[in-house]
């Protein structure tokens, strides 16, 4: 057996040992890109080796399996690799002003290296401080959105309470204050900061975006809501290009043969589909909303590339090239 499948059915065993609820063999499939016998192969080898192994979900479909107990934990070292990721997750974390889940991730760093024997912590440290170097994750200058961490905290709660929050919040263009009352959802991380909440406001009962930086105020309520299972975060955010929320359009980009090459590293969007061209240029097609954000985005690549569609597209380009000329 090659190492690699020795690897995945130990992290397979892993996700058992780790799952309360259980892994089903879909989850084994999609998880680690295997065809259904070979997921069905894996379960029973790990069955073969812990007999604890248990259906997590009698008489329900789809099965799903866990490992309750036994000597599973002792397998699994941590290793350099893994803390170095964590740290530099939480770097990141600081780095794009997400304050809270970096010192979430600083807390669970400093737990799992409690954990590690003395003799292995000692051979980790020279090499973790070597990988963090090597990184090279620096924080970013300039001006930063101050969120504070009690506000993150709330909704943080109110979403996994399935709570109703009230928020006070100053609109960016207008500066007015309001009083919205609001279903909490998630959020959505860039450039700013994104709480996304079903509106309960008379007239605008619809999921929509609300900077984190605006919201001056908010006051959790004691009435609950009922999550909706048909809304998935992902699907609301791959609507857009980047945050900002309206209706989709065709998109058609064309980079010249020079950036083909550059462009091809790029995930634009989940959608995107790409084209070469018998010249070497490169055919870029997605639907997506948020075309303010794509000209943004199109000023970096200068005249390296040609918007093809949608017309207006091409339009509001031109008309923010002629505004920033006149600046």
């Amino acid at each position: 057996m090659r190492y690699e499948k020795l690897e995945a059915l130990l992290r397979v065993a892993l996700d058992m040992r780790g799952s309360a609820e259980g892994i089903s063999l879909e989850e084994i499939q999609h998880g680690y890109r295997v065809s259904r016998r070979t997921a069905e192969r894996m379960r029973d080898a790990i069955e073969r080796v812990f007999p604890q192994m248990e259906q997590a979900n009698p008489g329900e479909v789809p099965k799903r399996w866990r490992i309750r107990s036994g000597p599973i934990a002792n397998l699994a070292g941590i290793s350099t690799e893994e803390l170095s990721a964590l740290t530099t997750a939480a770097l990141l974390a600081k780095r794009d002003d997400v304050a809270d889940l970096s010192a979430r991730l600083e807390t669970l760093s400093a737990k799992l290296k409690s954990l590690i024997r003395p003799d292995a912590a000692r051979r980790i440290g020279p090499d973790l401080e070597a990988l963090m170097e090597a990184e090279g994750i620096a924080l970013r200058p300039g001006p930063r959105l101050a969120i504070p961490n009690i506000l993150l905290e709330e909704l943080r709660h109110a979403i996994l309470a399935c709570r109703k929050v009230r928020l006070h919040y100053r609109a960016r263009g207008t500066g007015k204050l309001s009083r919205q009352l609001v279903c909490p959802y998630g959020f959505l991380y860039g450039n700013r900061h994104y709480l996304v909440a079903y509106s309960l406001g008379q007239g605008t009962s619809d999921y929509r975006l609300f900077s984190l930086a605006n919201i001056e105020k908010l006051e959790v309520q004691e009435s609950p809501f009922r999550r909706r299972k048909d809304f998935s975060l992902q699907r609301f955010a791959e609507r857009s290009f980047g945050v900002f929320q309206e209706d989709p359009l065709d998109i058609v980009w064309r980079f010249s043969a020079q950036a083909a090459a550059d462009a091809r590293q790029f995930l634009f969007h989940p959608t995107q589909v790409f084209e070469d061209q018998s010249d070497g240029s490169l055919v870029v097609r997605f639907r997506a909303g948020g075309a303010l954000e794509m000209c943004w985005h199109l000023f970096t690549w200068g005249n390296q590339v040609q918007i093809v569609e949608p017309k207006r597209l091409q339009a509001m380009l031109r008309q923010q090239l002629r505004d920033a000329a006149r600046s």
